[in-house]
């Protein structure tokens, strides 16, 4: 099989002669050839068959102790210019870029099949969806692909009738971490990965081509590639609106993409639609309203932590079709992670025989790979060709303090500040240092494909007239009291704040003004059923004005940090909310 492309023919001939492949495969997406793939693995030890009965057609791969996250380290942006990459990604030339990959790719195929995969994110018949080609010798990211793309020879049709493609170059190479890089060209629409089969850095369709090649594609075409969940939410009168929402990690984004509303919602009627648990691609339509698409197929989700309890929609996808990376496994050949209230491993991640004295059974960062259809929140939305129109979209970070649990921007301009300003507290745990606040703009910092001032002006953009732009909220679920204790419940209870925020899209619901936004009454909040008092709910909501100026000038020197690129009009809103702060 080949192409009618004679680029793309080009191209897989130059990367033959230089990878020196065994032979090449050029795959079409069928179920046929899933299976001859996954069998294929299972002769190598790639992959482990699971509990057929308990587990049907779900595979356990284990991948290298040293590969088993994104390598941020060592993911580049290779621009031209090194101040179009920005301070908030690692810089190579071209140039240099481009010799130090093809010495590492020169003959690293040799004994190995190289396929060829054309892919598309999103639908394969929206206006919205882009194109791309990738090239692995790992039959693992093939079956990965397969799954989180619309992967094979309907993609094939669409990129030989537009003539244009991102092209995705990935070896697993040797797996030394010495010779493990990322390389984005934006300005070529090309990605090249050597040294890693995993996820975020081996599914080239992912991060590297849906958020940061696509983030430069969007800015010079008009629309916005954002690191967002999608989620539709169905009113008991039938009405439905999509809410786009960004959240660094541990913020609860998959179980927000995928919510159950607390059992009174359920009784009248209240309904959770899942569009996308990750990536959002959006674009301004006829009536000035943004459309949005998730550019992929399936779920890459973290398996730890994730239980009926806090998400039982992802428990539920994830008894058939599905592949495990890095996870625990039980005696009967169940995949097991910590977090699951049932269950004993009997074997780690790494195959060993569990002990606790190794550390815990399931990598804290290992994946179940499924498709979205498999969701049973799944919305056949999903596959519109001309997306959903967003209602609102939602920051949100991790706080525990400061930060109410809710709040709305006033304008546009404000709320891209909201967004920019985003930020988490870390913990003991991970930094050493408890409370220091580490800003995650749009939850984007590793992935905008380009400088982070250029990024903000894109999408203060969009504030032209005609537009029909979604309000724009910020919430923190993780505000804590003065004995350390969560003060919100989270998870479905989530819904209770959404249903403010939609009575605010349709002019339902009032809100008080502050120097930071506009916030609710306390009872503009739905609590029955909460064990929680109104004095809990106001501290929740509070506003310390003291604490606030502090963080707007915290914001302020952020923002200057970007130099001459930072915009004047993202300055003049910090100022001007200092100023009423003071």
């Amino acid at each position: 099989m080949s192409t009618s492309l004679a680029a793309l023919n080009h191209w897989v001939e130059s990367v033959a002669r230089l990878t020196q492949p065994e032979k090449i495969h050029w795959c079409d997406g069928t179920e046929a050839e899933y299976n001859s793939l996954v069998d294929l693995m299972l002769t190598t030890g790639d992959l482990i068959k699971l509990n057929e009965e308990t587990h049907p057609n779900c595979y356990l791969h284990r991948s290298s102790p040293s590969d088993v996250a994104r390598v941020e380290h060592l993911t580049f942006v290779c621009t031209s210019n090194k101040e179009d990459a920005g301070s908030n990604n690692h810089w190579m030339s071209p140039a240099d870029a481009h010799a130090k990959m093809d010495e590492l790719y020169a003959g690293c195929m040799r004994g190995r099949t190289m396929y060829v995969v054309p892919y598309c994110m999103g639908p394969i018949d929206s206006p919205l969806a882009r194109c791309g080609v990738e090239i692995t010798d790992s039959p693992y990211v093939v079956a990965n692909m397969r799954i989180m793309t619309r992967m094979g020879e309907a993609a094939l049709k669409r990129i030989e009738r537009e003539g244009g493609f991102v092209k995705g170059l990935h070896s697993i190479g040797d797996l030394n971490p010495d010779r493990r890089f990322i390389m984005h060209f934006p300005e070529e629409l090309s990605i090249q990965s050597f040294g890693s089969g995993y996820g975020g850095n081996a599914l080239l369709g992912k991060k590297c081509h849906a958020l940061r090649i696509a983030s430069y594609q969007a800015r010079t075409e008009g629309w916005l590639a954002e690191h967002m969940l999608i989620v539709g939410i169905e009113n008991p009168q039938g009405e439905t609106h999509y809410v786009a929402a960004a959240f660094p990690s541990a913020c609860g984004k998959t179980n927000l993409a995928m919510l159950i509303p607390p059992e009174g919602y359920r009784q009248d009627g209240w309904k959770v639609w899942t569009i996308g648990d990750d990536i959002c691609w959006m674009r301004p339509g006829a009536d000035g309203r943004l459309y949005a698409i998730n550019p992929e197929a399936g779920f890459f989700g973290v398996a730890p932590g994730t239980s009926v309890k806090t998400n039982a929609s992802a428990m539920a996808m994830l008894n058939k079709d599905a592949i495990f990376t890095n996870v625990g496994l039980t005696a009967d050949s169940q995949p097991w992670w910590e977090g699951l209230p049932e269950g004993v491993p009997v074997k780690d991640w790494q195959g060993r025989d569990y002990d606790k004295a190794n550390g815990p059974a399931a990598h804290p960062n290992s994946r179940f790979t499924v498709s979205a259809k498999n969701c049973p929140s799944y919305s056949d939305k999903s596959e519109d060709p001309q997306g959903v129109p967003l209602s609102a979209i939602v920051f949100g970070g991790r706080r525990e303090s400061l930060v109410p649990l809710v709040f709305e921007a006033r304008n546009w301009t404000h709320g891209v500040l909201v967004g920019a300003a985003m930020a988490s507290e870390t913990t003991a745990a991970a930094t050493g240092a408890v409370g220091v606040v580490r800003r995650d703009s749009m939850a984007m910092k590793p992935f905008a494909g380009y400088n982070f001032a250029d990024y903000f002006s894109h999408w203060l953009s969009f504030d032209k007239p005609g537009a029909n732009l979604p309000k724009i909220f910020h919430v923190n679920w993780f505000r804590k009291n003065s004995d350390g204790k969560f003060m919100w419940p989270g998870f479905g209870d989530n819904m209770r704040v959404l249903e403010w925020m939609l009575k605010r899209v349709t002019g339902q619901a009032h809100a008080n003004e502050t120097p930071i936004g506009l916030l609710p009454n306390s009872d503009d909040l739905n609590i029955d059923g909460l064990n929680m008092d109104v004095a809990t709910l106001n501290q929740l909501l509070d506003v310390n004005h003291e604490a606030w100026y502090e963080e707007m000038e915290a914001i302020g020197e952020y923002l200057q940090s970007y130099g001459d690129r930072a915009p004047q009009a993202l300055l003049a809103e910090q100022e001007k909310i200092a100023r009423q702060l003071a």
